[in-house]
């Protein structure tokens, strides 16, 4: 049994050794837009990218704008990033509203983390909370995804993946009233399951 278990812990560390790059986060509703989310500064000082991973036929990188006008700072290319690679945004303050663009060299455009700046309208970034881990420092991090495509392609929200520094995530109220109101239906679906 000893012999066992130690050779299961072996396999395990050296599995864990291994997937120090990164896993994709997958979007949890592919085939369906993501909720919107809105970006701000969480403090004054810098907002860093981190490279996650790409899953994209084009070739794009990000940039970022500040309560409304771009910094003019694009980087982190997918096709010569790393994961782990990182690129300075530039300087904020707190409460600032930030706006991530993805940029497309091979199409020319760009899709943004507000759906209202994209050509169709549509959600085109997926983000979720990120506590680091491989070649990203341990932290609280925000992870942002972007669909690619116009009409949002295949709904899959991997095309260009990022790890971002100081910023908030915030759903907008109609998103978050709709959460409560589907856990206030499971709650009483539950209560009379059990009576």
């Amino acid at each position: 049994m000893f012999k066992q278990l130690s050779i299961a812990v072996a396999a395990l560390s050296a599995s864990l050794a291994m997937s120090s790059n990164a896993a994709t986060i997958p979007y949890p509703n592919i085939g369906t837009p993501a909720p919107t989310s809105s970006f701000v500064a969480e403090a004054d000082g810098g907002v860093t990218a981190y490279f996650y991973a790409t899953d994209a036929g084009y070739n794009s990188m990000i940039g970022m704008w500040v309560n409304g006008v771009p910094t003019g700072l694009y980087g982190l290319m997918n096709r010569t990033s790393s994961y782990g690679d990182s690129f300075f945004l530039g300087n904020v303050s707190a409460g600032d509203h930030l706006t991530f663009e993805l940029k497309v060299l091979t199409t020319g455009t760009s899709w943004y983390s507000d759906e209202t700046l994209n050509s169709d309208g549509k959600n085109h970034a997926y983000a979720t909370n990120f506590g680091g881990g491989g070649l990203i420092p341990a932290g609280a991090y925000t992870y942002v995804a972007f669909e690619d495509l116009p009409d949002l392609g295949d709904f899959d929200y991997n095309d260009h993946q990022f790890v971002f520094t100081n910023i908030k995530t915030s759903v907008p109220e109609p998103f978050s009233l709709a959460l409560f109101g589907l856990g206030i239906i499971a709650l009483g679906v539950a209560r009379k399951r059990i009576v």
